[in-house]
Formats: structure tokens, C-alpha cells, sequence
């Protein structure tokens, strides 16, 4: 009886169902990435910057959908050379195979920059960038490459399979771009020039992001494969989906050799298995073996995973450390330098042997969308800045960009995260008992009077502060998170559209006892480092201590500091 019912049945009709069902589920996997690319970058930002990061990844969703709906789904057809090709005008099923599956892709491009540019950037002129690159910046990469356009496989021959280029590539040259046109953030690199580490406020947010993305993926690569079924003289057979289990290993095999390559070379660089470089060559591994995927062996996916993995820290510490281009989120170590690899590994580790002609149309297609992409990506972020437009100013990127952007605190219970205490490029060696090293125990000069040096003063000075105070001899010190109310003015919030004041600032308290070292020196040393010149900046107070008793030793008085 099953064979009957079968044999009445619409072969088309039930390929056509099979594949839409299958594109729709693999749309839904990619768009569940917006998550994880939400947490990994408010894990990797600051306190006072994650509510700004998650409105960022939420309207680029938002607006992109709209803008590709509008706009970008006909400019790239287009730019294959054919007409403008409204969405509005297609049929039912290719809103589903043809709209929102380019959509998806369209918006994961788009998202890729904020990570960048956070910290720093207007809202506005993100929005703007979200607007061009969902109209006409990926639909053009889009359209010569997969639309059939010149640099496709009917034109050059350019191979993407699932988008490591035309995708992650495009995304993180975009970020790189934006990131240097917008400049550094204020206290990223010091006046020599060299790098203050400003460490993200979640690990676990970030390692969470990682792993949903991962997830996520599957639709991605897997999900590449879009046709299921086709019908062969009036039988179903395997379309696209016969290669679905190569696509599925190298998948998988690329991001677990990304997350080890990243971690052997965090583990000989420092010496230690960096947990967010893991986490980053993971998603590397990812971005390396997305265009290659399905004609990639086995042990060739691995091998780019790895060196994807590999690449990550000595790219993101040259991109940092030597071009001075803030990069928050690593996103060009991550997706576009990753990106850009895999694609040229492919005729090295295709199924087919190697191919110079391949070898050529993939240099030819990275230079192209790599030219464009910067091109297209510095005109708009440009603009913006010549306008004076670009980012925020520097008291609103002292504040955090969720009050000055958002009017709101992500944590308003708890305050933001502890501080970093890096302290800049010097480390104060306070075991050395020369009498050249500073002193950590305030001296031994017999009946000096005791002194407290008190000071309130904004968080991100206290690198600068720790620094000055090793250069007046007094590097030991007690740092306390406060918050409080002074000549910085009171600020208005909102919680679900109601709005209150938020007149308690966020601080640090900096207690330094000294004893045969001039208190009045501390002090301005101190003030000296926490100045901006706005209200805000903090005080600094000089208080007798009466004495002092050494837990461990028992002394007191002067030797006891």
C-alpha cells in the first residue's frame, strides 16, 4: 500500500517540499549565529560598552534584513550583469531559496564589522555602514562570484564554496578598514607607542559566543549544499546534498585543528594556553575550511584549519602592535586573514589535484573583493569622519557607550567589571632589594611620619596612575571599586522607555601609605596621571596614619609601611 501511495506521488513536488524544508531549517541555524556573535563580542568588550555592542549586532539584523530586502537583493543581480531583480517580484519558494538564503549570508557579512569598531564608533555612522554594505557592498561581492557574474565559475572560475571569501574574507577587511579609519581607542596605545592590553568583561560570554557559532555553522557549510533531492529521468536522486558528508567532516575537522593551532601558538609565544586565542583559532579553523569544503580531503581540511589557527595570534599581534589598527574583536585575524588562506589552499588540497588555473582565478578573486571591499569600506567611514561624524567623543568614550549612546548600564546593580590593572610596559619588581629598585615597603627611616594618600579618580586612568606612582618610588598600593557623587554632572537613564537619573558614578579609590617618601609627591603624581580635564577627574586627599603593625613580621610604625 506504502508503495502505491509513493507511486501516485509528484516526484517535483516532493523535491521542490524536501528542498525548501531543508533551506528554510538551514536559514533559521544561520540566523541563530546573530547570537553567538552578540555574546562572543559583548564578552570581549567592556563593561560600560556591552549594551552598545548588543543594539549594534540587534540593527544589523534589523535594518540589513530590510535594506537587502529592498535594495541588495537586486543590485546583485545587477552586478551579474543582468537587471535590478526585486525580491518583492519573486515567487513564494524563492522567498525562502533565493531571498532569504542570500539574506542570511548578506547579514553574517554586515555583523562581522561591528566587532571592530567597538568602543568607539557612532551609532549613526555604524547604521550607515550596515545600510551600504546590505545595498550594495556584499551584493556586489555577491553577484560576480556566486551570481554568475565575471569572477564566478562561468567567468574566472573563482570557487567559494560556502563563503570564506566572498563572506568572513569580505567581513574582516571590512572590519580592518573601518577599524583604521575610525583610529584606536583613547587609551589603547600609550604616548611611546606601545599597546595597553584592555581585556573584555566576560570570558564566559565570549567562550558561549564561540561555541554558538560553532552551532551555527553547520548551516553555514553544511547547509551549502542547498538541493537534497533532484529528479533523474523520473527518479529522485541526491543533488547537492551527495557531497553533505565531506562538507560535514571538513567542517568539523577544520575548526577542531583551528582551536589547536591556536593554542600551540599562544603556548610558544607566552607561554600559556590563551583561552580566547582558543576560542578565536576555533572559529578561524571555521572561516578557513568554509570555502573549500566541499572539494577539500580530509587531512587538507585539517591542514588549513590549522594554519588558520596557527596564523591567529602572530597576525593579531602584527595588526595590533605593529599597523596600530585597533581591532577589538580580532576580526581580521579571525575572518579575514582566515578567510583569504582557505580560499587560496584550495588547489593545494582539492580532491581534484592541484590546478594553477585554479591557483590563479583564486588570487585574481581575493585581490578583487579585497580592493572593493577596502575601497568601498573606507568612502563610507571616511565620509563620516570628515563630517566629524564617526566616533564619539572622547568624554562619551570615557563614560561607555551605553550611557552616552544608550542611555542605559547593562549592569545597573553591580557596577562594571573590575578594572584592568596592567599598568602599562613597566613591571615594578617589588622583591629586588637594591637600593636602586623602589621600595615597596615605604623605607626604614626611623620615626618618618606616616601618610595616606587617598584618591577617587576615573577607572581607565588607573594604568597611568600605576605607572606614575612606580616612577616616584611608591608602586604598592590598594585599589578598591567605588562609585559616587561630585562636580561630573548627573545623567539620565531608561529602563524599558522609563527614564531616571543615574548620579552615582563609576570610580576607583587608590590608597597608597608611604612613609619616608613625601606624601605631596604621591599626590601629584596621582593627579598628574588621572587628569583629562573634565569634571569627573576626581580628588585626591592626604591623611595622617597614627600607626602601623605588620601582620606577618609583627612591626610597627614606619618599618611596618
Amino acid at each position: 500500500m506504502t508503495g502505491g501511495v509513493l507511486a501516485s506521488i509528484d516526484p517535483s513536488v516532493l523535491v521542490e517540499g524536501v528542498n525548501l524544508m531543508w533551506v528554510a531549517v538551514v536559514c533559521f541555524l544561520i540566523f541563530f549565529m546573530h547570537a553567538g556573535f552578540a555574546m562572543l563580542e559583548a564578552g570581549q568588550v567592556r563593561a560600560k560598552n556591552v549594551a552598545n555592542q548588543l543594539t549594534k549586532n540587534l540593527l544589523t539584523w534589523s535594518v540589513g534584513i530590510l535594506i537587502y530586502f529592498l535594495v541588495g537583493f537586486g543590485v546583485e543581480g545587477l552586478s551579474t550583469g543582468g537587471g535590478f531583480s526585486a525580491a518583492s517580484a519573486l515567487a513564494d519558494g524563492g522567498w525562502v531559496d533565493s531571498w532569504l538564503f542570500g539574506a542570511v549570508f548578506a547579514m553574517t557579512a554586515a555583523t562581522i564589522v561591528s566587532g571592530a569598531v567597538a568602543g568607539r564608533a557612532k551609532l549613526r555612522a555604524y547604521v550607515a555602514y550596515t545600510i551600504a554594505i546590505s545595498a550594495v557592498i556584499y551584493p556586489v561581492v555577491a553577484g560576480i562570484t556566486w551570481g554568475g557574474g565575471f569572477l564566478g565559475g562561468s567567468g574566472l572560475g573563482f570557487t567559494d564554496f560556502a563563503g570564506g571569501m566572498i563572506v568572513h574574507g569580505m567581513g574582516g577587511i571590512a572590519g580592518l578598514t573601518a577599524a583604521y579609519v575610525l583610529g584606536p581607542r583613547m587609551d589603547r596605545y600609550a604616548e611611546d607607542g606601545s599597546s595597553n592590553v584592555i581585556p573584555g568583561h566576560s570570558m564566559t560570554f565570549a567562550v558561549l559566543g564561540t561555541l554558538i557559532l560553532a552551532f551555527g555553522w553547520y548551516g553555514f557549510n553544511v547547509g551549502t549544499t542547498a538541493t537534497v533531492f533532484a529528479v533523474d529521468g523520473g527518479e529522485l536522486v541526491l543533488d547537492g546534498y551527495a557531497s553533505v558528508g565531506r562538507v560535514a567532516l571538513g567542517t568539523t575537522l577544520g575548526m577542531a585543528a583551528g582551536g589547536v593551532g591556536a593554542a600551540a601558538a599562544s603556548l610558544a609565544l607566552s607561554k600559556k594556553v590563551d583561552t580566547l586565542y582558543v576560542a578565536n583559532g576555533l572559529l578561524a579553523g571555521l572561516v578557513g575550511v568554509t570555502g573549500i569544503a566541499n572539494l577539500a580531503t580530509w587531512w587538507g581540511a585539517v591542514a588549513v584549519g590549522l594554519l588558520c589557527g596557527l596564523q591567529l595570534p602572530l597576525v593579531f599581534e602584527f595588526v595590533s602592535d605593529t599597523m596600530k589598527i585597533d581591532d577589538v574583536c580580532a576580526v581580521f585575524p579571525v575572518h579575514g586573514s582566515a578567510g583569504v588562506l582557505g580560499v587560496l589552499a584550495l588547489p593545494f588540497v582539492s580532491i581534484n589535484g592541484f590546478s594553477v588555473d585554479l591557483l590563479v582565478s583564486q588570487v585574481i578573486g581575493v585581490v578583487v573583493i579585497g580592493a572593493w571591499t577596502v575601497v568601498a569600506t573606507a568612502v563610507v567611514f571616511g565620509a563620516f569622519k570628515a563630517a566629524g561624524q564617526a566616533r564619539v567623543t572622547p568624554e562619551h568614550e570615557r563614560d561607555g557607550l551605553d550611557v552616552s549612546e544608550h542611555g542605559v548600564e547593562t549592569y545597573p546593580e553591580f557596577g562594571r567589571a573590575n578594572v584592568a590593572t596592567d599598568g602599562g610596559s613597566s613591571v615594578v619588581d617589588t622583591t629586588d632589594t637594591t637600593d636602586d629598585s623602589p621600595r615597596a615597603d615605604g623605607g626604614e627611616e626611623t620615626g618618618a611620619e606616616i601618610k595616606m594618600v587617598t584618591a577617587v579618580v576615573r577607572p581607565d586612568k588607573l594604568g597611568a596612575i600605576k605607572q606614575a606612582l612606580a616612577e616616584v618610588n611608591a608602586p604598592s598600593l590598594t585599589v578598591t571599586n567605588v562609585s559616587g557623587r561630585g562636580s561630573q554632572p548627573a545623567k539620565k537613564g531608561q529602563w524599558r522607555g522609563e527614564e531616571f537619573t543615574v548620579d552615582l558614578h563609576q570610580k576607583v579609590k587608590v590608597e597608597v601609605v608611604v612613609a619616608d617618601i613625601p606624601a605631596d609627591e604621591v599626590a601629584e603624581a596621582i593627579a598628574d596621571a588621572a587628569e583629562t580635564g573634565e569634571p569627573g577627574d576626581g580628588k585626591v586627599f592626604v591623611l595622617p596614619v597614627e600607626d602601623a603593625l605588620q601582620v606577618r613580621t609583627g612591626a610597627t610604625g614606619p618599618e611596618a609601611v
